[in-house]
């Protein structure tokens, strides 16, 4: 794929990571490393279009199904995929199935967009995380494979240990924070071949660790509000994505005031975002 400074449209595919969860905005819409990727863009290329498909906890068949075909359609300069996260992290998984569709999503990308970037996702510290990190490993290394075989980018968010720290993610432990978000729209930013801003790989100063009580506090929280509720959606078959439409559907103008209202931390034609995660 061509490195090329002067990138004129983006088209974004995945699931909540890629929708802008947990990066609330003043007004109770999701922002994301995606938007502010395509607000930096739009400001160096004038009549710069994007693109958002991504819908929260979508699997990665709902991906291949609902959006690589739209995304591919769009003939962008800039493809992002990610997906299949999701998928690692049901009780029961397919990794062949899964790694089936990647391929099935990938092949049908790359020949129709300019450059195609997939990512390694970052991945939380703890525990749970862990009993779910030899699936996270096993997709990781295909997307490697696939990167390598059709010429794509690979932005590795789950090798920088910045990310992996408690620190970046949300209170539902799932999603990054509004600083996560901005150290993956720099990597992306980087990986484009465009010039550093800072290094995303910087770390955080010394934790201060809370109080055991404060901590189980914590702890009994997530477990009530966010959990418990992600658990239910499993048991019952539901995702918070069902019936959510894409966030930006159409490959459209990112005029300048839409990108200034992204710096100041409001990004119009954006809705309300429940309560809900995926």
């Amino acid at each position: 794929m061509e490195m090329n400074a002067n990138y004129t449209s983006f088209v974004a595919v995945g699931d909540s990571f890629t929708e802008g969860m947990s990066d609330l905005l003043p007004d109770g819409s999701y922002r994301g490393w995606a938007d502010l990727l395509a607000a930096r863009l739009a400001a160096r290329t004038p009549g710069f279009a994007y693109a958002n498909l991504a819908v929260r906890g979508k699997l990665i068949g709902q991906i291949v199904e609902e959006q690589v075909g739209v995304a591919a359609a769009m003939r962008a300069d800039v493809v992002t995929l990610v997906g299949g996260l999701n998928d690692t992290l049901r009780p029961k998984c397919d990794m062949g199935r899964v790694r089936g569709l990647l391929d099935q999503a990938v092949e049908t990308l790359a020949p129709s967009c300019g450059t195609l970037v997939l990512m390694r996702s970052p991945g939380r510290s703890g525990p749970v995380q862990q009993r779910f990190r030899p699936r996270m490993e096993e997709l990781f290394a295909h997307i490697d494979t696939l990167a390598a075989r059709h010429g794509a980018l690979v932005v590795d968010l789950y090798g920088a240990e910045v990310l992996a720290d408690q620190r970046m993610w949300d209170v539902d432990r799932l999603h990054l924070t509004a600083e996560g978000h901005r150290r993956v729209a720099e990597a992306v930013w980087q990986t484009l071949g465009l010039d550093a801003e800072d290094d995303w790989r910087a770390g955080l100063p010394p934790a201060v660790l809370p109080g055991w009580g404060v901590r189980r506090i914590a702890d009994l929280r997530f477990a009530r509000q966010h959990l418990g509720p992600w658990i239910g959606r499993r048991l019952t078959g539901r995702s918070s994505g069902d019936g959510r439409p894409a966030k930006r559907p159409e490959l459209a103008p990112y005029e300048a005031a839409a990108a200034a209202a992204e710096r100041d931390g409001h990004l119009p034609g954006t809705g309300p975002a429940p309560s809900d995660r995926s």
